[in-house]
């Protein structure tokens, strides 16, 4: 493999930098230069932040704390509600800017995206001319910015866009590692969440530099050999995975959510785990795949993680039998006495072939759920996801998602 020259694009903030820039054409005031969030619901104080300006960052107001907490913080916090289209709108655009520049472009999520620059040193011989053109026409011509990581690989480069922000652009190249990444807490190291910090902070392991110099068999003997030899490879800088510009076919989907109240009841777990079902089925639905795998989630207050998974004999895309599978798989899980901080559905085993058993007698009630699912999954596409809710879920704050981007990855595979 030749020379790789990788850079990394992020929006700064890009929920709320969308809605200012929006917001910024219409002659209104620039939400980024306010105390203010996007997420939730000030009046019923539910939900949580997706994200957050610098002014209200100074409040110690943190992406994905629940609503009540924040108004704390900063009873002053201008609370502006999700708009997906927005987003994707925007989305949109911005890679478009990239694909300009780039030979081989990944969207990574929402607000981020690699691009693969190896081989163009003859169209762009200076890496740091060529990030800064691209990061001031997504500026000048969107309204919006974004920092741009520069690295050998997809990893160093997530670690540099992570960088002093916003409009910035920062280096991570082999040579950089020892100075710019071993010093910075193990928790910054891409990949890396609460409870992994947790296990290696509570081994003295606390720099990303002392976690590259542990012994790998121990980091195996600590989190198993897969995810052992995973934080060791990346506290060295080591990523080979390819910049792909076609997404990989998707092995699972799935979605969770931390809520920003325990759950104490079976009504209110099921009103949740109807929202998770609806939202991974529907996802499913549109890439024309089935499950024979159902599995769920379940986090009680103790932070303690409880997963259990059902096999099906036919593959299934009906939301309606997804969420009875995942009611009895709940039910298995749960003691009843522990409150939930988070749940979440999962379904693997996929196919895109129909597998179902023909019958002289087709099962009327299917095809009603079939053709129920496919009327919301229309109207959702052409409306919004938020435009209907099944009945059930009504009262639930609909803040499904995953990790701290939460309804950034609204749409995510796993991979």
């Amino acid at each position: 493999m030749g020379v790789r020259l990788i850079f990394h694009v992020d929006v700064n903030s890009a929920f709320l930098s969308w809605e200012a820039t929006r917001r910024v054409k219409n002659g209104e005031a620039d939400l980024r230069l306010l105390p203010s969030a996007i997420g939730g619901d000030r009046e019923s104080r539910r939900g949580v932040i997706l994200a957050k300006s610098i002014p209200a960052k100074a409040y110690g107001i943190q992406t994905g704390e629940p609503i009540a907490h924040a108004l704390r913080k900063c009873p002053s916090l201008y609370l502006a509600k999700p708009d997906f289209h927005l987003y994707h709108t925007c989305s949109r655009a911005f890679v478009a800017v990239c694909e300009k520049y780039a030979p081989v472009v990944e969207q990574f999520s929402i607000d981020e995206c690699f691009l693969d620059m190896s081989g163009t040193e003859r169209l762009y011989p200076d890496p740091l001319a060529i990030a800064e053109t691209i990061k001031n026409e997504i500026r000048n011509t969107l309204g919006f910015t974004v920092n741009i990581g520069i690295g050998s690989n997809k990893l160093l480069a997530k670690m540099a866009s992570d960088f002093e922000k916003p409009d910035k652009i920062h280096t991570l190249f082999s040579h950089e590692i020892k100075t710019k990444m071993w010093n910075l807490p193990v928790r910054e190291l891409f990949t890396v969440g609460h409870a992994t910090a947790d296990r290696l902070y509570a081994s003295n392991i606390k720099t990303i530099g002392q976690l590259a110099h542990t012994d790998p068999d121990r980091l195996r003997a600590m989190f198993g050999n897969k995810l052992g030899e995973h934080l060791h490879r990346y506290a060295n800088g080591i990523d080979t995975s390819p910049v792909l510009d076609v997404a990989e076919e998707a092995k699972g989907y799935s979605n969770s959510t931390t809520l920003a109240e325990d759950i104490v009841t079976v009504e209110e777990a099921h009103r949740v785990l109807l929202a998770l079902s609806d939202s991974v089925a529907s996802r499913m639905r549109r890439d024309g795949c089935r499950t024979y795998c159902v599995s769920v989630t379940i986090r009680g207050n103790d932070f303690r993680d409880k997963s259990h998974q059902k096999k099906l004999t036919e593959p299934t895309d009906i939301t309606s039998e997804i969420f009875e599978v995942a009611k009895k798989l709940f039910s298995d899980l749960w003691d009843r006495r522990t409150p939930l901080r988070l749940l979440g559905v999962a379904l693997t085993d996929l196919t895109r072939e129909d597998n179902t058993q023909m019958s002289m007698f087709p099962d009327e009630k299917k095809e009603r759920e079939r053709e129920l699912d496919r009327l919301m999954d229309d109207i959702r596409h052409r409306f919004g996801s938020s435009t209907i809710v099944r009945g059930s879920t009504i009262g639930y704050d609909g803040n499904v998602g995953k990790k701290h981007k939460a309804a950034q990855d609204e749409e995510d595979k796993n991979g």
